[in-house]
């Protein structure tokens, strides 16, 4: 796959400038990565919770983008020329990169579910589209997600200052790579309390809690319909949820895209 590497708009400013930089394909946890660096370093600074704490002194700033991804399903002509979207070339060759992975299939069905019932600026004829075909559309689709997640793999791996999370293993041991979040960051040693604290309140069901009461100021974690749980932000983030909403014979076709991915994300069938 090959793209452009340079950004030449406006919004390369918002991509720059950064401690570190979150990258991921949507649905892949970045949310709940983000609440709680947000709300370790609210906690340890005594600040309320906010999703924009480097306007502290002392907070990393944190970068969090879809890159090529959205490049690839956001951007026009015109975007695509300036590479509106992407992490410009001198950030990505020199700032610290957390790649967050979630198996495609889980991440396309939860992106397929926000665009048709979140969203509201889906366009019209995405929001038409089957979950059928949505898997095959060649921007939104799961090998549009697989060549863009090897991409990134390809240019970071192996660098001092790389580290691949993935999202069933933070699930699993949240903790444990939570923590390690926090040291690429520069954390060290990490702060107990405010860490204990993080990980309570951006736990799966207290986030669920509070964006079900409209706690959030941020439409980031705000429910597109209140009515329809699969409108919500924190949905289910069930591992291999796939099955129940894709077809037998959507879930072959997603499987030999799987068998494409490179092998060190740990995605084996």
């Amino acid at each position: 796959m090959r793209l452009a590497r340079w950004n030449l708009s406006s919004r390369a400013r918002q991509l720059s400038g950064g401690d570190a930089l979150v990258v991921s394909i949507p649905k892949s946890g970045r949310t709940w990565v983000r609440t709680f660096l947000c709300a370790y370093f609210c906690k340890k600074i005594g600040r309320p919770f906010t999703l924009h704490p480097e306007q502290y002194q002392g907070v990393p700033r944190v970068i969090y983008t879809h890159d090529f991804f959205e490049e690839r399903t956001k951007a026009d002509r015109w975007d695509k020329l300036r590479g509106k979207y992407l992490i410009p070339q001198s950030e990505r060759a020199r700032r610290s990169i957390i790649l967050l992975a979630r198996d495609p299939r889980d991440a396309f069905v939860s992106l397929y579910l926000q665009l048709t019932r979140r969203t509201r600026e889906t366009p019209n004829e995405l929001k038409k589209k089957s979950a059928t075909e949505l898997l095959r559309d060649p921007a939104f689709g799961i090998i549009s997600m697989i060549e863009v997640m090897n991409s990134w793999l390809a240019e970071w791996s192996g660098r001092r200052n790389f580290l691949l999370v993935r999202y069933e293993t933070l699930r699993e041991t949240p903790g444990e790579g939570l923590a390690e979040i926090l040291h690429l960051l520069g954390e060290r040693p990490v702060t107990e309390e405010s860490f204990a604290h993080a990980l309570e309140f951006s736990a799966f069901e207290n986030m669920k809690k509070l964006e079900t009461a409209g706690a959030f100021a941020s439409k980031i974690l705000r429910a597109g319909d209140p009515r329809d749980p699969e409108s919500f932000k924190v949905r289910r983030g069930k591992i291999g949820g796939f099955a129940d909403y894709l077809s037998p014979h959507d879930q072959e076709y997603a499987a030999a895209a799987m068998a494409k991915l490179d092998p060190r994300f740990g995605y084996s069938l």
